[in-house]
């Protein structure tokens, strides 16, 4: 294809979208199925007009998936509520930490045992699989910071967590390839990779969102008559957090995460605003409007810049997921539906997810419909080719890249395919019976 035919391709899909963004919403496809679709047709699935090899264009697909994933995580954490409520969040920490390291392991031994892989690249596999995707999972995920919906808050909130908390994983698998120094026992991953980059993206993050926060309420105060740039602000708050965070080693996907939603929090804090759990268990919250505030004689809440950045943010996430999944469908041939790629995804969705949620959660408060949806909706996307990409990058022997290239594209594929179109319906049922006994 030609770059004048791309442009007519993107342009067309842009208009597409525009004018049939509410009609979508109606029926049970979501837009990155026809992305998907469009990009088998036209790839060599279908036409034949063009065909995107990831493994030779490993670096452009690294840096594409990167920026798309930064994006999502910054959309996903303005949208979180605050302040942050332990009871609250307990269940996505408990998806976003203890069901990924099981899925992680569980991923190991059918990767080791099954598919006869090397134990670094079923390490490896399994991390680049275990993550849920913030990018193509928006129809179960967070509306808005007062959506009370506690399956949507649980997968979003473990989306934007567990794309960071996979990272140690994937660097134990490289280390066991010989990719990446592990430290006498795995002491230097344990100590670094795993304690000091997590923790000190969280850190880094916390600190970026609410100095900027505090920075613009100050501004804000003594400069009462300047105009800010809102979008830039929040581009700029996710290109420091994580380049400062990438500076010291630290998990970056982690640090534009917090960042986001200290970000909210510390406006909401200046602001006068704040909002109140009614029922941790049941999931309802409310937040004080800027009506409110002003009823009480208080001076109404400025335009935040956790608000104002979400939209541009998400339309250009949105732009990301239309060039991504029409490189994921062109990169597909008939032939890599092997029964060794769709029996991996087959095990990955129905036993290692489910299994992985169920024990991750044993013990909770969780109701049990909220923890049957999320052992389905374990979307897998955008993040898990963004680890696959790393490691490439970072000397995967080709024919270890070859086979975790296979199975990871059919694994997104049927992803974007079977949870997009049962979300819709799924979630308008778990409503139903929500709203039935309850």
């Amino acid at each position: 294809m030609t770059t004048a035919t791309w442009f007519i391709l993107v342009g067309s899909l842009l208009l597409a979208v525009g004018f049939t963004a509410s009609y979508i919403n109606t029926i049970p496809v979501t837009s990155a199925i026809v992305y998907l679709v469009i990009g088998a047709v036209i790839g060599p699935m279908g036409f034949g007009l063009f065909h995107f090899n990831p493994l030779e264009e490993s670096a452009l697909m690294e840096l594409l998936t990167e920026i798309a994933v930064l994006i999502s995580l910054y959309c996903a954490g303005a949208k979180m509520p605050v302040p942050v409520n332990f009871a609250r969040w307990r269940t996505p920490l408990r998806l976003a930490v203890v069901s990924m390291a099981l899925t992680v392991g569980l991923v190991t031994l059918f990767g080791y045992y099954w598919l006869s892989l090397p134990l670094g690249a079923a390490v490896l596999l399994g991390a680049v699989v275990a993550p849920t995707d913030p990018v193509l999972a928006t129809e179960v995920q967070t509306r808005h910071a007062n959506d009370p919906d506690r399956l949507r808050f649980a997968l979003t909130s473990e989306a934007g967590m567990n794309d960071g908390s996979a990272f140690p994983f994937v660097m134990l698998g490289l280390g066991l390839l010989g990719l990446h120094d592990l430290g006498d026992n795995g002491w230097r991953w344990l100590a670094v990779d795993v304690i000091w980059a997590s923790g000190a993206g969280i850190g880094i993050g916390i600190m970026a969102g609410c100095c900027v926060g505090w920075v613009v309420h100050m501004t804000r105060k003594t400069f009462t008559h300047s105009e800010l740039l809102e979008n830039f602000l929040g581009l700029g708050l996710l290109a420091f957090a994580y380049g400062l965070s990438l500076l010291v080693n630290a998990w970056g996907f982690l640090a534009v995460f917090s960042a986001a939603v200290a970000l909210r929090h510390t406006e909401l804090k200046h602001a006068g605003l704040m909002q109140n759990y009614a029922s941790v268990t049941s999931g309802e919250f409310a937040e004080e409007s800027e009506k409110e505030i002003a009823e009480k004689g208080e001076p109404p809440a400025i335009v935040h810049i956790h608000q104002s950045s979400l939209v541009f943010n998400e339309h250009l996430e949105k732009l990301a997921e239309i060039v991504l999944v029409l490189l994921i469908g062109g990169s597909l041939f008939w032939d890599s539906w092997s029964w060794r790629a769709v029996g991996f995804a087959a095990f990955l969705f129905f036993i290692a997810r489910p299994v992985s949620v169920h024990l991750g959660l044993l013990g909770s408060k969780a109701p049990m419909d909220l923890r049957n949806m999320a052992s389905w909706f374990g979307v897998r996307g955008i993040g898990s080719l963004y680890y696959l990409m790393y490691a490439i990058q970072h000397g995967l022997p080709k024919n270890v890249a070859l086979e975790l290239m296979h199975l990871t594209l059919v694994v997104v594929a049927l992803s974007i395919m079977v949870h997009g179109v049962s979300a819709k319906p799924a979630i308008a049922r778990f409503w139903r019976s929500r709203n039935h006994y309850g």
